[in-house]
């Protein structure tokens, strides 16, 4: 049955991918989600379910390998210093502001204990590019921010994980918090994940000079994406990270000695075609999964943390663009490169990964966390998503 019922998925993902209706207003990840809640009634979907084993293993490192190997390097040299800030500094700040934001404004609606405040911000922090990007990019003006919001993207995939890990085992000990044993966890499992998938990118990049045949090369590029990831994860260091880097390296290694080769158009062409497969499923197996925690009380709380969410991160990208002169230059409009930059922050596939994660040893509040988390990423996907293009147009306009 769940043979037959992916089949069905897969075409409608490649029905909503054709007709693409509205591509600006109505980005495809968004109309996905929502007909996988249509879904989530039909009997036939009844106990099709998505876990956080199979958003890891699955899709995850297929989705961050492509973005990874695909990201202009030149975008990345350029604005490698605020991508790195963003992705770190940045998420911690974001983390902490947004906490405390839902741990005081919770006791309006329901309390939650800090801790659980806390580990709510750590599944919300990481930012999905998938829906935006493009459009940024289309709707003129926006390249640098489209880049920043990527580039960051695929690193604080990395480092939200180690949060929501820390946050979570205090969550579930009631242990207190350790500023020395964070950064220290931090530092390892960030720093040893880069340096893994550096070393997997050197050698897929020294490996891949032994054959011609460029279906055996892409062959190698599957093996070293999910290897990356899959190793990291054994060993104790960030896979996320450890696939991102390797996918970097490759593409340095790409343009630095194969220029005239046909290789990247081969991994393009390979990629390019698996990575819409993927999302169609995923976003569709969201919105199935997500329709049982949506029917809840706590739909005015969830709308005060989206809110929340947008405005702090605002905050925390006014203090690093108006904060380094250096940012400053470079985004010569800071309050509508700030205010798109905020906006694009969207939750997505790593939320839901991380939620899921969650559920498998939901104790307490866990329900209400999940429920809280679902109905973010729902009001992100969708508000966020859909006001993108119409915002960058706005903006340009006023500048």
């Amino acid at each position: 049955m769940m043979t037959h019922q992916l089949l069905v998925l897969l075409i409608i993902g490649y029905i909503v991918y054709t007709i693409d209706i509205k591509k600006n207003y109505f980005p495809v990840p968004v109309v996905l989600v929502f007909i996988g809640l249509g879904l989530s009634f039909i009997p036939y979907f009844d106990g099709f379910r998505i876990s956080k084993e199979i958003i890891f293993t699955v899709f995850l490192p297929a989705m961050l390998f492509t973005s990874a190997y695909q990201f202009p390097l030149k975008q990345l040299r350029q604005n490698i210093g605020i991508i790195l800030s963003l992705s770190t500094i940045g998420l911690i700040l974001t983390v902490i502001l947004l906490g405390l934001s839902v741990y005081f404004v919770g006791g309006l609606f329901t309390s939650l204990t800090l801790t659980a405040s806390f580990l709510l911000a750590a599944i919300l922090t990481p930012t999905d590019p998938v829906s935006v990007t493009a459009i940024l990019k289309e709707s003129g003006g926006s390249e640098q921010i489209a880049d920043v919001v990527e580039g960051e993207s695929m690193i604080n995939d990395g480092t939200s994980i180690v949060f929501f890990t820390i946050f979570l085992t205090m969550y579930q000990t009631g242990n207190g918090f350790s500023v020395g044993q964070f950064m220290s966890e931090l530092l390892l499992v960030s720093m040893g994940g880069v340096m893994l998938g550096i070393a997997i990118g050197w050698l897929m990049s020294e490996t891949i000079r032994f054959t011609e045949d460029k279906r055996y090369q892409v062959m190698l590029s599957v093996i070293g994406a999910y290897g990356a990831f899959y190793i990291g994860e054994a060993i104790g260091v960030s896979g996320v990270l450890a696939t991102v880097a390797a996918g970097i390296f490759v593409a340095y290694e790409m343009d630095k000695d194969i220029e005239e080769d046909t290789l990247p158009q081969s991994l393009d062409g390979f990629w390019d075609i698996v990575t819409p497969i993927l999302l169609a499923v995923l976003f569709l197996l969201i919105g199935i999964r997500g329709a049982e925690y949506l029917t809840f009380s706590g739909w005015w709380f969830a709308i005060a943390i989206f809110l929340l969410s947008i405005i702090i991160r605002f905050l925390v990208i006014a203090v690093f663009i108006y904060g380094v002169p250096k940012w400053r230059h470079e985004f010569k409009n800071d309050l509508s490169s700030i205010t798109l930059t905020a906006w694009s922050g969207i939750k997505g596939a790593m939320s839901v990964a991380l939620l899921l994660w969650l559920e498998e040893t939901a104790s307490g509040q866990g329900e209400l966390l999940i429920s809280l988390a679902f109905a973010v990423i729902l009001l992100s996907l969708t508000i966020q998503s859909i006001g993108v293009y119409p915002l960058s147009i706005a903006l340009k306009k006023l500048q």
